[in-house]
């Protein structure tokens, strides 16, 4: 019995910021980004992260789902009629599928000067360079979305603020940002997640790069104040949660915020000004910023 639908959406009309927001709307429990023409992934100038002339964002739904509930709710978060989706393709997937299916396109991709992610069933590039075994889990797309590429891009070209020093990753998903950062020389990460899922995906993670990190529930989490703390979430839920990552980070301490639309950056400045000044220009890719403050004495 087939067990995973998966939609593909091809970038042009629309932006793949956009493609992944109506994916997400209409239910996709994971999203991820690959090269429709296979140009090379070149390592990007410090700060920067490049996404492709043409962009798949493909989507995977756990069944039963209803198919044409999927495509009218992404027409209707695009404006646009079903007929005129830029439908790549669709495939129905068992677990095996899925698996062979995200293996074929996850490929080691580098961050900044010194990290890369890679898949577990290939060998490091740059064994010299900081490395991320990570495969793709079904509830926690890897390795392409662009808040998460700005994320592990600040972590590599900012090793000094991360090698030695504590950090916090406030919604963890998979653990990538804790794990990327105790590669990169973090002396301790605690990491946390409303998603019992997330917790396991990072207790796996970390165990699979024989890292330690301490992950609990946001309802058991409590810390003391560290030098870094990073926080990919949405524009929303950081506003809301200001005050709280105030008080995690040092004195003179660094944060990071991602998962910000460029429309929504002033609002989150707005929420963190009280605490943080903060270093401009953010770095931005494709529609999304991460926003990086320090926090004054």
């Amino acid at each position: 019995m087939n067990e995973w639908f998966e939609l593909t959406l091809k970038s042009g009309q629309y932006s793949p910021d956009q493609l992944d927001e109506a994916l997400i709307t209409a239910g996709a429990i994971a999203v991820t980004y690959s090269d429709a023409e296979d140009h090379p992934v070149l390592e990007p100038l410090p700060g920067e992260t490049p996404l492709w002339p043409e962009t798949l964002v493909t989507g995977l739904f756990e069944k039963p789902c209803d198919e044409k509930e999927i495509f009218a709710c992404v027409a209707s978060v695009l404006a646009t009629e079903i007929n005129a989706l830029p439908v790549a393709r669709e495939n129905h997937l068992e677990n095996t599928d899925w698996e062979r299916s995200w293996m074929d396109h996850y490929h080691p991709m580098k961050f900044g000067e010194n990290l890369w992610i890679c898949p577990t069933h290939l060998d490091p590039p740059e064994p010299e360079c900081a490395t991320v075994m990570l495969d793709p889990g079904l509830a926690f797309g890897t390795g392409t979305h662009p808040s998460t590429a700005l994320c592990l891009t600040w972590l590599s070209n900012h090793k000094d603020q991360v090698n030695g020093h504590t950090a916090v990753d406030y919604g963890c998903g998979s653990g990538v940002l804790g794990i990327a950062a105790r590669t990169l020389g973090a002396v301790r990460c605690d990491a946390t997640d409303i998603d019992p899922q997330a917790i396991k995906a990072t207790h796996d993670n970390a165990a699979r790069n024989d890292i330690d990190i301490h992950c609990v529930l946001s309802k058991d989490f409590s810390a003391e104040p560290v030098d870094l703390v990073m926080a990919n979430i949405l524009a929303l839920p950081l506003t809301a949660l200001a005050e709280k990552l105030a008080s995690l980070t040092k004195p003179q301490g660094n944060i990071i915020l991602a998962g910000i639309l460029l429309s929504d950056v002033q609002m989150i400045k707005d929420a963190y000004a009280p605490w943080f000044d903060f270093v401009e220009p953010f770095n931005t890719i494709d529609g999304w910023a991460l926003v990086h403050g320090i926090k004054r004495a």
